[in-house]
């Protein structure tokens, strides 16, 4: 397997960049826009789901994070499957991150074209995501810093919108609640006060749809954290990596559990949750709603750079993935191959063709609610398979270092107990989506895909045999 030599990927990312990258990676449609659906299957109770996803992301997080501390290696995720493992678990390792992040670029372009018809209802989403789908990948193109330095503003706008939510949230809710009819910490476990479900029981408590309905929101719920592991794909371009990783880690999930649970708290206590509606931003209506139609308008700005953002990771993460597959010799050798400022930019442009579809899908699909939802299920499988081979690869790792007598830097807590608990976590998810989401085809497709990037796996060995 190939090293990455100085003079290819640059280490010039410092520790604001790869906080905002990560962050930029999980602040985006998946609690902008997906959160909708997720508090109309659970109602309240959608704040617990967010805690018990949050806690299994941290101890996936720490795994990568001690693995990435002692080797800052680029395409982390398929480099210790790969190393630690064996030659298929890091080919599909990377693989399947890469698609990942296709699959997720077309879902936040379709969210950009979706949070554009606010203003313009009658503009084509097609349109809308062609046009941004060429200016953030022209973006990319130049340079690491360039990507990194869009995503840090990017997620400053993101997080200071999230803040001043907060805050302006709190205020009304403390100080001022008859500022907004209805406006109560009480509307987290009481019936609504207003609007068409007014004293409705049924739509009452913290548990409105019972565990089944918190179960049912927990696939979107994992949606909303992917994006963490991005950390693992900037060490590679992380100044001082034995520094900034586990402060990184530390850090940016809690920060990421605030702005989640703190929004999502302020929003449900200051409008009834059974008053919102799956298709909307919950962000947006209830501003919309309440009668601060500035603030709504500013916010579906906001949310519309946050998807905008996700999108700009998934190209940093899928060049980045492709470039790591190419030195493993598992993508052909042309994806290895960057630019003098740093750039793989053969492997950026592959991803952007596949990408591409994103345009035909919302030409042909002008109504983006279905397709979207869709799309996302299949992301979230993508996700459960990288976090397994994360868990999986980090026990593979630590039984060489203990076989080696070498004590990591930023060991994980409870090894290997935590590690099996992502496991049981991973098998709960798979269940309920088959369940209680409707996602039986979603599934069935773990298996199913697994084995076809196991037949490219053999196509792949037959030419490097060759070669």
């Amino acid at each position: 397997m190939k090293q990455p030599q100085e003079g290819n990927l640059k280490r010039k990312l410092k520790n604001r960049h790869i906080q905002f990258i990560v962050i930029g990676g999980a602040i985006g449609t998946g609690l902008f826009l997906g959160t909708g659906e997720a508090i109309f299957k659970a109602g309240p109770a959608v704040i617990l789901g967010y805690l018990i996803a949050g806690i299994s992301i941290f101890l996936t997080m720490r795994q990568l994070g001690e693995m990435e501390t002692e080797e800052p290696m680029t395409g982390s995720f398929s480099y210790f499957a790969y190393k630690y493992w064996g030659k298929f678990p890091g080919f599909l390792s990377g693989w399947n991150y890469w698609i990942q992040y296709v699959l997720v670029g077309i879902a936040e372009l379709t969210a950009v074209a979706a949070y554009a018809q606010y203003w313009f209802p009658t503009l084509a989403t097609w349109k809308t995501a062609l046009l941004f789908f060429i200016l953030i990948n022209a973006i990319n193109l130049t340079a690491v810093k360039a990507y990194a330095e869009i995503e840090f503003w990017f997620s400053i706008i993101k997080v200071t919108a999230i803040c001043a939510m907060i805050l302006a949230g709190g205020y009304i809710l403390i100080i001022n609640p008859g500022l907004v009819d209805g406006a109560t910490i009480k509307n987290l476990w009481m019936a609504a006060t207003i609007g068409e479900h007014t004293g409705d029981p049924a739509l009452s408590g913290f548990f409105p749809h019972g565990i089944i309905g918190l179960l049912a929101a927990i696939p979107m719920i994992t949606f909303a954290f992917g994006g963490l592991e991005l950390i693992g794909i900037t060490a590679a371009e992380t100044a001082d990596p034995q520094k900034t990783i586990p402060k990184a880690v530390n850090q940016v999930v809690f920060r990421i559990l605030f702005f989640y649970i703190g929004s999502i708290i302020v929003l449900l206590a200051l409008y009834h949750w059974s008053n919102l509606h799956t298709t909307d931003s919950p962000f947006v209506m209830i501003f919309d709603k309440t009668g601060f139609k500035h603030a709504a308008w500013a916010l579906n700005f906001v949310i519309l750079s946050a998807a905008l953002s996700v999108y700009n990771s998934c190209i940093y993460s899928n060049s980045r993935t492709l470039y790591g597959l190419a030195l493993q010799n598992n993508a052909p050798q042309i994806f290895a191959k960057t630019t003098k400022k740093g750039v793989p930019v053969a492997a950026q442009m592959l991803s952007g063709v596949l990408t591409f579809l994103v345009v035909p899908l919302n030409y042909f699909m002008p109504n983006w609610v279905d397709a979207f939802q869709t799309v996302i299920s299949f992301v979230v499988v993508c996700i459960l398979i990288n976090w397994g081979l994360i868990a999986m690869s980090h026990i593979k790792f630590k039984k060489q270092k203990n076989l080696e007598n070498h004590k990591t830097l930023f060991p994980s807590p409870l090894y290997p107990y935590t590690n099996y608990l992502i496991f049981a976590f991973i098998l709960f998810i798979l269940i309920v989506m088959a369940k209680f989401c409707g996602c039986t085809r979603q599934t069935i497709a773990v298996p199913l895909w697994i084995l076809i990037v196991y037949a490219l796996y053999k196509v792949q060995n037959i030419r490097n045999e060759k070669s």
